[in-house]
């Protein structure tokens, strides 16, 4: 009896140990969401990965110095049912692209829309929300 009931304990620690990494995974902590930041710059690699794309933008910054900005975005799967492919975003495209600046003040943020310089709104999920 005792058997039986330390292996539903642990089978019930294994169960809420794995739920909380599954939602840490999905944590916004690391973005300020409830700012925006707007930048230009061009595009210096789209990575169609699991779990997460990434979009890297070479930015020139005040100083004319070019900063090389880390944008999170949906997962592959997710944004294909949206229409997107790997070759949506390609290097040297330029665009315009609102985040969810990281909160520690790196370079980078969470993915809200993308502009191209025809106009084209690029979103990954949700409404376009302008800054």
């Amino acid at each position: 009896m005792k058997r039986g009931i330390s292996r539903i304990i642990i089978a019930a620690s294994l169960i809420a140990g794995g739920a909380g990494l599954a939602l840490a995974h999905h944590s916004f902590a690391a973005f300020d969401i409830s700012a925006q930041r707007t930048v230009t710059g061009t595009i210096k690699k789209f990575d169609w990965t699991n779990p997460h794309t990434w979009v890297w933008l070479d930015v020139v910054n005040e100083q004319g110095v070019v900063e090389t900005w880390g944008i999170e975005g949906m997962s592959p799967n997710y944004l294909a049912r949206r229409g997107w492919t790997r070759t949506t975003l390609k290097a040297g495209d330029k665009i315009t692209v609102t985040v969810r600046p990281m909160k520690s003040g790196e370079k980078g943020g969470m993915f809200v829309n993308a502009k191209r310089p025809g106009g084209e709104t690029l979103v990954m999920g949700g409404e376009i929300t302008d800054p």
